[in-house]
């Protein structure tokens, strides 16, 4: 196990990584870890949450779509959503203003029961350009059940 780095880490087939990173970095406001551009790969990290993009078209001919399990068709990643804590949604959503992004969901105030107590987030969810579902939470505290 590699010390810092999370314990799961998502990897995203896309369709153009140019494209996705975009809305990955110029509007969640995730950073390049490291990429391999001539294979249309990249590692993002934004406060300690990570995921990984990677182009279905580029790459290695032998390891083109090996983790796909079957067709791929738009929006991918039916049936997931990553959920990614952030520091301030205010923040994001101006940004999600500024640039015309379209809102999936949200934004809205939820309660989610944890044991004793209810946890409570704002939350919003968009689309990245291949569809998959981000929901980005800021956290606003604990209350009993």
């Amino acid at each position: 196990m590699s010390p810092g780095r999370p314990r799961l880490v998502p990897e995203l087939a896309v369709t153009d990584v140019v494209h996705s990173l975009v809305f990955w970095v110029d509007l969640l406001g995730f950073s390049v870890k490291y990429a391999r551009v001539d294979e249309g790969f990249a590692c993002l990290a934004l406060d300690g949450a990570e995921v990984m993009l990677d182009q279905r078209d580029r790459g290695p001919l032998d390891r083109r779509g090996i983790f796909e399990t079957g067709p791929m068709e738009p929006p991918f990643g039916r049936g997931m959503n990553l959920e990614i804590e952030i520091e301030s949604l205010g923040d994001l959503l101006e940004r999600v203003e500024t640039q015309g992004w379209p809102i999936f969901h949200g934004p809205e105030e939820r309660w989610y029961r944890a044991g004793p107590v209810a946890i409570g987030v704002r939350q919003i969810l968009l689309q990245d350009p291949d569809g998959y579902l981000v929901r980005l939470q800021q956290r606003l505290g604990e209350r009993p059940v």
